[in-house]
């Protein structure tokens, strides 16, 4: 019984051993790294080469599946995987100079940013120094105006004091109010007091002058010496 049972399950095995396919050796590694280039866009960036792969890895399967060669097949696969490991290399060279590429444009925007700024920097400098200049200048010149109406201002005062007399001469039919009145003594009627009261020693009547008296024209006296020369005038 158990030398019937031996062939048996002999032909069983022979006939599992020949019935499946036995897969090749780089088929499953070829098609991850076929999968991984199409996600990274090998297709567009180098076409033909992944075309080639493509093609190679399509041969083999047709090798595999239709001729059931698994040494021929994995032929095929090993060069795919070949062509793929290439590709994959000049794929990350051209995504590392893309990367550089981008670096650079990047690095040279912000570097004309930075240039733009600082010129529009040194513009707003230049505006800021020309509008503090013509400040500077207006001072100045508001100070030399200053200046030049004080200077004729003191001329003025200089020649007004020059102007006025400190003696007068009377002359025939005058009166202290006249005199007081004159552009040359005060300008003004009412300060007669002034006069007579500094010239007392030769003014007996206020309202009597001798023609040729020589008067002395008082010039210091104060604001108050003044208001008072104005109301005993008002009194008269």
């Amino acid at each position: 019984m158990i030398r019937r049972v031996a062939p048996i399950a002999g032909l069983f095995l022979c006939l599992l051993s020949a019935c499946a396919t036995p897969v090749p050796t780089w088929r499953a590694k070829t098609a991850a790294l076929v999968d991984e280039l199409a996600q990274q866009g090998a297709r567009a960036v180098f076409p033909q080469e992944y075309n080639s792969l493509l093609e190679t890895f399509e041969h083999g399967e047709a090798v595999l599946h239709v001729h059931e060669d698994e040494k021929e097949a994995d032929v095929f696969y090993l060069i795919a995987l070949q062509k793929g490991t290439v590709l994959k290399g000049e794929l990350l060279r051209h995504n590392q100079l893309l990367a550089e590429e981008k670096r650079q444009r990047e690095a040279r925007e912000a570097a004309r940013v930075a240039e733009e700024a600082a010129r529009e920097a040194e513009e707003r400098l230049m505006i800021q120094a020309a509008e503090a200049e013509v400040r500077l200048r207006q001072q100045e010149q508001l100070k030399a105006d200053q200046e030049e109406k004080a200077a004729a201002a003191a001329k003025h005062e200089a020649a007004a004091s020059a102007a006025q007399i400190s003696v007068y001469t009377v002359r025939r039919g005058e009166t202290l109010p006249q005199i007081s009145a004159r552009s040359e003594i005060y300008n003004d009627a009412s300060l007669w007091p002034l006069i007579y009261r500094s010239n007392r020693d030769q003014i007996r009547n206020p309202r009597q002058l001798w023609p040729g008296q020589v008067l002395k024209i008082p010039r210091h006296f104060s604001r108050d010496e003044a208001m008072k020369a104005k109301r005993f005038s008002g009194r008269r």
